[in-house]
């Protein structure tokens, strides 16, 4: 039978909520944390294409909505196995808290297992990676050197 599970992956980013959303829709930053190209600019319901050249891995991303400084919500991947993806940006005192839920993983037992493991896991160092840039002006390279040729 297959279940169907969710990752979440959370941090406080020390800048401004309009900063850290921007990093996430504009491609000319998010290639400097987490995929090396994109077709375009994160826009509500546009579609684009993310490419990660060390892998020689792209995949589709579907713009399903926008709240600016708020909310990012996308589906990603196969037409066939698509999960949905949203971040929430909430101010806080000290920065931005940010929330990615990265739901309709779907499996069964072990599989599951390291779909929710690999995703968490994926966006964590996508946070720690923006957190980096955007606190310390950092490149740490944390997506292309999780997997090293």
């Amino acid at each position: 039978m297959t279940a169907y599970a969710y990752a979440l992956a959370e941090m406080l980013i020390r800048r401004p909520t309009a900063e850290v959303f921007e990093a996430f829709i504009d491609p000319a930053i998010t290639s400097k944390f987490w995929f090396t190209h994109s077709t375009g600019r994160l826009d509500q319901h546009k579609d684009v294409v993310w490419t990660w050249e060390m892998y020689n891995h792209s995949t589709e991303v579907k713009v399903m909505s926008i709240t600016t400084n708020q909310r990012i919500e996308i589906l990603w991947g196969e037409a066939h196995e698509h999960s949905h993806v949203v971040w929430t940006f909430t101010d806080h005192p000290l920065g931005t808290f940010v929330s990615i839920t990265n739901d309709g993983l779907k499996g069964e037992g072990e599989d599951l297992m390291a779909l929710v493991r690999d995703a968490t896991e994926g966006f964590t160092l996508v946070l720690a990676g923006v957190k980096a840039l955007l606190e310390h002006g950092i490149h740490l390279n944390l997506v292309a050197d999780r997997y090293p040729k």
